[in-house]
């Protein structure tokens, strides 16, 4: 889609920094922070809400920075300390920002409040993070009733509007996000009815199963879903079925509840719009972007990174992931010839694993594996190897698709390596 790029729209006509950040999340800071550090001259953040920090703004839970920091913090003191550290580096963040077109040449066209500017960076970095699944993207069916949100804006609403979306709730999925709302809505003083998932398995952590449901009577029924919202104004009741081995409806085994709120935490998706207009290759299993183990796209000098190239349990990691692209987008910058070809050995997962990040690798690299496997699994081991060659082997006690899992090579990828392999067997 092309944009007016009429000059006299703005003062400023163009921007030339050496590193383009799009978004200003946990991603984005601490991707900026550190491609000052490597020795990037100009770094530019564009934010398009009126406050860097993403999503961390209003997760005014603890549970952050326990890796990064070895502390418990909220998510507001966690993305401070990334926004602190982009600022003193000489950052220039631009909030209320948006990036409307985003091109193969690392050209943006980005609006905000110094008007229509053409962005040209020596590279970019995608960290535009994820969005929800909504009621359309699942199909329930039933009247369309006020009182249904995601789990994010159910957040939202109630941590930085300070509005109560409701009394009585019941909760479609079991995300972190919709198991950390069963909580903070009991402790206004709602009534959490039940979470309902349709997998035989909870999707979010371990923990805030524990934290949010168990510790407060909150039933969670596996192996269920809502077949029908129902109301006028606003929702009234809810059914929920019952699911057999193979997700079909059980017959008899609805039950409907009473209730004037739905809340779905029913997966996120990568926000990829921009990476699309550019041409970068997106993975049908993630969402996320096609990357090697220096997080470079398909594009020469276009990385991806956080939640935008696939979606965490742990912020800890999207900061560390930021990190990363940005010491690689500065060699990038550096080098003499960018757009030499680079390369690259596939990652092929075993059948047991839903995705491993990177998709490629170079020869000579020691690149970190991150990995989900596609249902809960009892000891096992997890071993990465190039031929007959293991770099890597780690022996776990349990594995959950809601927990993605990091193991870093002992050696590198050898020069000769045409395939590398992640393997998973009985501990």
């Amino acid at each position: 889609m092309a944009f007016y790029r009429g000059n006299e729209m703005s003062e400023e006509k163009i921007l030339r920094p050496d590193l383009a950040i799009i978004g200003g999340g946990p991603a984005g800071l601490a991707a900026a922070a550190a491609a000052r550090s490597a020795g990037a001259e100009r770094v530019l953040v564009l934010e398009r809400e009126p406050l860097a920090g993403g999503i961390l703004n209003q997760c005014v839970h603890d549970g952050f920075g326990l890796v990064r920091f070895g502390e418990n913090l909220t998510g507001p003191e966690y993305a401070a300390r990334f926004l602190q550290a982009a600022l003193a580096a000489g950052v220039e963040i631009r909030p209320q920002t948006m990036a409307l077109e985003l091109t193969a040449q690392k050209q943006l066209w980005i609006l905000g409040p110094r008007g229509y500017v053409r962005v040209e960076a020596g590279a970019v970095i995608l960290a535009t993070g994820c969005r929800e699944r909504t009621r359309g993207a699942i199909q329930i069916p039933g009247s369309r009733p006020a009182g249904v949100f995601t789990a994010g804006a159910a957040q939202y609403y109630l941590n930085r509007q300070n509005l109560m979306i409701g009394r009585r709730v019941l909760i479609l999925g079991s995300g972190d996000i919709g198991l950390i709302m069963a909580r903070r809505l009991t402790l206004e003083g709602a009534r959490v009815l039940a979470v309902v998932e349709k997998m035989p398995y909870a999707g979010g952590l371990t923990r805030n199963i524990s934290q949010c449901l168990e510790d407060y009577d909150i039933p969670l029924y596996l192996n269920h879903t809502v077949t029908k919202i129902e109301g006028r104004q606003r929702v009234e009741s809810v059914t929920v079925v019952r699911l057999d081995e193979a997700g079909r409806a059980v017959s008899g085994a609805e039950r409907v509840y009473d209730c004037d709120t739905v809340i779905l935490s029913v997966g996120l998706i990568p926000e990829n719009e921009l990476a699309l207009q550019a041409g970068v290759e997106l993975s049908p299993v993630t969402g996320g972007a096609m990357v090697g183990d220096d997080l470079q796209t398909n594009i020469p000098g276009l990385f991806a990174c956080g939640n935008a190239l696939h979606v965490h349990d742990l912020v800890d990691y999207v900061s560390a992931e930021g990190e990363t692209a940005a010491r690689n987008a500065v060699t990038f910058i550096r080098a003499e010839n960018r757009a030499a070809a680079r390369p690259l050995i596939p990652v092929r997962p075993a059948a047991g694993l839903r995705y491993v990040m990177p998709f490629f690798v170079r020869p000579g690299a020691r690149p970190l594996i991150s990995l989900r496997v596609k249902e809960p699994l009892g000891r096992r081991r997890i071993v990465v190897k190039a031929g007959g060659r293991i770099l890597a082997e780690r022996k776990f006690p349990r594995l959950a698709p809601a927990k993605m899992e990091r193991l870093t090579l002992r050696e590198p990828v050898p020069l000769a390596a045409t395939l590398l392999e992640v393997m998973i067997y009985d501990s």
